[in-house]
């Protein structure tokens, strides 16, 4: 490993289940190849952690629920507050982005709010609004409002405790869909836990290309229309190749944090 390359750690949340959020994480990681090393961590099939030696941490999506009392747990949350930690006392931060589960897990460990079942599993390429936080924020800066991202989660966060979140220095950056035919509390799609913490509850990483190419397979496509029905599917297809969809958040929001925390850890420091 080159001495002037970050390290870059990827922990895969998926439990040995078959995804594509794993390999299109790892895609937007090589193409910073000239700036980053980067190994992956199997946390919950292999209770693989790593060390706080790494300077970015990315943590994917996965299945199940994300209160599950497994063996992966602890060193995970171990590792976690470590790493908050470190940001409290050193100059040198650690940068970390939570995806879909792992976001679900650490909104728990932070109690900021509820992780409740939902009634219907959340699936497609759906509207995500900004809040006045998110409008402000680096990270979604260049996307529309509301941008468009893959949803697929059958948790959710909702009921905020806002004296948790202001007590972490925390803020919510964007809200699910507006549904004026129900009346059902929106849940909470992204939260910037700290400069150097953040997450999405939605899938930043989804590359429409190999989604597109995935879910045309006769195989996929029966799934989806048996789950979510013909309509759904339609609806997911004709938005996964609009240039002001998906691709926009693809382009943006994964990208934007390797690249700030990159100019973060290299940036000189002055006593």
């Amino acid at each position: 490993m080159t001495n002037n390359k970050l390290k870059l750690a990827i922990l895969d949340m998926n439990n040995n289940q078959p995804n594509q959020g794993l390999r299109c994480i790892k895609e937007i990681v090589e193409t910073f190849s000239d700036d980053v090393d980067f190994a992956i961590f199997d946390v919950r099939a292999k209770n693989e952690i790593p060390d706080t030696s790494y300077d970015i941490y990315i943590s994917s999506g996965g299945p199940g629920s994300p209160l599950e009392d497994a063996i992966w747990r602890e060193p995970y949350l171990v590792l976690m507050q470590k790493l908050w930690d470190i940001n409290k006392t050193s100059y040198q931060k650690k940068h970390v982005f939570f995806i879909c589960y792992s976001f679900q897990v650490m909104c728990n460990y932070f109690q900021l709010g509820e992780i409740k079942l939902r009634k219907s599993t959340s699936f497609g390429i759906l509207k995500v609004h900004k809040t006045k936080a998110g409008k402000k924020d680096v990270l979604l800066d260049g996307l529309n409002d509301p941008f468009y991202a893959v949803d697929s989660r059958d948790w959710q966060l909702i009921q905020p405790n806002l004296k948790v979140f202001a007590g972490h220095g925390a803020t919510i950056l964007s809200l699910e869909k507006i549904r004026t035919h129900v009346e059902l509390e929106r849940a909470i799609m992204a939260v910037r836990f700290s400069e150097e913490f953040v997450g999405t509850q939605f899938h930043p990483e989804a590359d429409p290309v190999s989604m597109e190419a995935f879910f045309t397979l006769e195989e996929n496509k029966q799934i989806v229309i048996n789950s979510f029905g013909e309509e759904k599917y339609n609806q997911m297809m004709d938005r996964m190749d609009d240039p002001d969809k998906l691709i926009m958040t693809y382009n943006t929001i994964l990208p934007k944090f390797i690249s700030n925390a990159i100019i973060s850890v290299k940036q000189p420091v002055f006593s």
